[in-house]
């Protein structure tokens, strides 16, 4: 068996816009990012240069409108971007989905005279942002969150702690969900804070088993005053803007989830071909080969899924559902690939001389992360049979 190269994914994409982008995005994470992916992840260093050329090249907007910088693309194509550059650095395809995820609200929910402001430096401007939604004692039940913003003439002072933000210290915008009133999730509003706005600190990133190139932070908002121009929505609303927001964010994590799973396939696919074993490539042994076979299988049904629920949103129906179901197969999908990429390369799917068990290390955060898999689960059984306890 000839030693063979694993094929670019046969995508099939609406119009010659979408494919000359996924194009443009290849040569990026083939020049850009896949060459310094290994070295910058074990220093754990965040590639912020790199940010900044994906802005330039319009890949921090892509689902927006184009009236504020955005790329007017179709969440059907955005997704398959963030497939793209998670398959070649996780770092990478996460950071442009939380950047797009802390983007939401204001794109979503903003006035117009906000989304004028602001939304050109978000969206296409250089700037980084981060989604604070998450503390130290409010993970999976977000609405019990402490955060408090505390009404002050024309102003809202807002004082707590943000727990595991992604960007946490080194983003210049938080979209940030504070408790304005009650108790629960009526309680909650939305706002645009600045990374540098006095009474913003962070705590010393997360030391993690994976992604370390990405810093993962507490956030501490100390007395920090914001206009009440900077309030996103109605007092109130921000509970319900945060779970629109995480429907749309659960598919970007789907979407990455499949470019890890990807770039472990075509990493065990290379070597199955070029690894001999017994006179003959190790890809001529029929269990090996059932492995592979499995592996691709769950990776086109989990893009299929991610798609289908991509261009319900995309046509405006529902599909909140069909997120969560994309993001618990997706990144259990992640898990097992990654899992069985490394057993394909024995020992030396265990050193990090090859990039499988980086995948490996990098998968289970996906199975956590915007809600973790059983958080997922019951979303989908509340869909199907109902809330709980009825």
């Amino acid at each position: 068996m000839p030693d063979r190269a694993p094929q670019p994914v046969d995508r099939q994409l609406p119009t010659e816009e979408a494919r000359d982008l996924i194009s443009l995005v290849r040569d990026i994470a083939q020049q850009e990012i896949v060459p310094k992916a290994a070295e910058e992840e074990d220093a754990g260093r965040f590639p912020r240069e790199l940010f900044t050329l994906l802005s330039r090249s319009g890949l921090l907007g892509l689902p927006y409108d184009s009236e504020y910088g955005g790329g007017d693309q179709p969440y059907e194509v955005y997704l398959q971007v963030l497939e793209e550059l998670a398959a070649a650095r996780l770092t990478v395809g996460l950071g442009v989905s939380v950047h797009s995820l802390a983007s939401y609200a204001l794109a979503a929910y903003g006035t117009k005279e906000q989304q004028v402001e602001h939304l050109p430096a978000m969206l296409g401007g250089g700037l980084l942002g981060a989604y604070c939604l998450s503390e130290p004692h409010s993970g999976s039940d977000a609405a019990a969150l402490r955060t408090k913003a505390v009404r002050d003439g024309d102003d809202w002072v807002i004082t707590g702690t943000k727990a595991w933000i992604t960007h946490g210290g080194i983003a210049d915008f938080y979209t940030v969900m504070a408790r304005t009133g009650e108790e629960g999730p009526r309680g909650i509003t939305a706002f645009l804070v600045p990374g540098d706005a006095p009474g913003v600190s962070a705590a010393p990133p997360e030391k993690k088993m994976g992604m370390k190139g990405s810093p993962t932070a507490q956030v501490h908002f100390d007395g920090v005053r914001v206009p009440d121009a900077r309030r996103i929505g109605e007092e109130g609303q921000g509970f319900a803007i945060a779970l629109s927001s995480l429907d749309s964010g659960r598919l970007g994590i789907a979407a990455c989830a499949i470019g890890v799973a990807q770039a472990a396939l075509d990493e065990a696919l290379a070597y199955a071909a070029q690894r001999r074993q017994f006179g003959k490539p190790i890809a001529d042994f029929q269990g090996l080969r059932f492995m592979l076979a499995d592996m691709a299988t769950q990776i086109e049904a989990g893009r299929a899924l991610y798609l289908a629920a991509a261009r319900l949103r995309d046509a405006d129906r529902p599909f909140a559902r069909q997120a969560a179901m994309a993001k618990l197969h997706c990144t259990d999908t992640a898990m097992r690939v990654t899992t069985d990429a490394v057993q394909i390369l024995g020992g030396y799917g265990y050193t990090a001389d090859f990039p499988a068990e980086r995948y490996m290390r990098e998968a289970k955060v996906l199975q956590i992360v915007e809600g973790t898999n059983q958080i997922q689960r019951m979303v989908i059984a509340r869909h199907l049979v109902g809330p709980e306890g009825r």
